[in-house]
């Protein structure tokens, strides 16, 4: 008689975390190798770099929203917190204050929005969805309300530096999600932070027996994600040089399909930054050439659709595995 103890259960979701991610990798590959034949010039170390200057923000903002979905939550205001810690950093910049200054602020407004969404879910058990649908709609009604719809722009190349400038080659917004990326990974994996951010997203009322506060974790991962969504917004605003209330529009759609492509269960207790960085990338590369071969917007909407449809279905798949 098989088990159905929590063991199998582990095993059966870490078996699903490998396969998905070499067959995610492999699907990756196929289409690079695929873009060669049919637009050699795509795959060139030139082209890659210069469009992946757009990548950086979805990347950044999957990693939180990693640890959300671990502990069975989701955060659509994610884009929404980025246009208005963009809006924060480019008005306090207007008003006088160091560009770097302004960041910090901006930064700073997005924890603070990360915290009410934390808060209201953990203390007053609003669900998630409903939460941050609602704040949705309320961080980017603010940002277009003090900005008055009107962009910011006049950055000093000082700052612009951060979202276009390079290190060794490398862009430095890539060099900034390698270090977090890893910082992510490790706490995950390797910390009693992560281990109890998973055993939360198995099931919170034992956790909570167990002795863990679920309530602190919790918000701490929301907060993190509004700390993550403010440096997004600081990156992107250096690349455009230009801080507005409508920037990150539906980017909260491909960051949870790019979390859940790389194979972290929707039903929580599932998941590796590993995976992640494969769901970008494969969101990022599919995207590209799509607009890259066909130049035809829409398909990417549908592309992205059908690939976030594909992921809910396997993980709805391997969850009955488990059970």
């Amino acid at each position: 008689m098989k088990s159905s103890g929590p063991n199998t259960n582990e095993s059966w979701w870490r078996q699903y975390n490998y396969w998905h991610e070499t067959v995610l990798a492999m699907l990756i590959v196929g289409l690079l190798l695929s873009a060669s034949v049919l637009s050699p010039s795509f795959t060139t170390v030139k082209t890659q770099v210069g469009l992946s200057s757009d990548m950086w923000e979805l990347a950044l903002l999957a990693l939180p929203m990693t640890l959300i979905i671990i502990t069975a939550g989701i955060d659509l205001s994610i884009g929404s917190i980025m246009a208005l810690s963009a809006v924060v950093l480019g008005m306090t910049f207007e008003a006088g204050a160091n560009p770097w200054v302004a960041a910090m602020c901006g930064i700073m407004a997005g924890t603070a929005c990360g915290v009410f969404n934390g808060l209201t879910v953990a203390k007053l058990k609003v669900h998630p969805l409903i939460v941050t649908l609602a704040t949705l709609a309320a961080f980017r009604g603010i940002a277009e309300g003090i900005s008055l719809g009107r962009p910011i722009s006049g950055f000093p190349a000082s700052f612009t530096e951060l979202g276009t400038g390079t290190f060794g080659g490398v862009p430095i917004p890539g060099l900034i999600f390698g270090v977090l990326a890893l910082l992510f990974a490790i706490a995950l994996a390797r910390t009693p932070f992560g281990l109890s951010i998973y055993a939360i997203g198995h099931n919170p009322l034992a956790s909570r027996y167990s002795g863990l506060p679920v309530a602190r974790i919790t918000v701490a991962v929301y907060a993190l994600a509004g700390t993550v969504a403010g440096l997004a917004a600081a990156i992107y605003v250096a690349r455009r040089n230009t801080a507005k209330a409508d920037i990150g529009t539906g980017l909260e759609l491909d960051v949870i399909t790019a979390v859940v492509l790389g194979g972290t269960s929707i039903f929580g207790g599932s998941g590796r930054i590993l995976g992640t960085l494969l769901g970008v990338l494969a969101i990022h590369q599919t995207r590209k050439f799509v607009g890259w071969y066909w130049d035809r917007e829409e398909l990417n909407f549908i592309v992205v659709g059908v690939l976030l449809i594909a992921a809910v279905l396997l993980n709805r798949l391997f969850d009955k595995k488990t059970k």
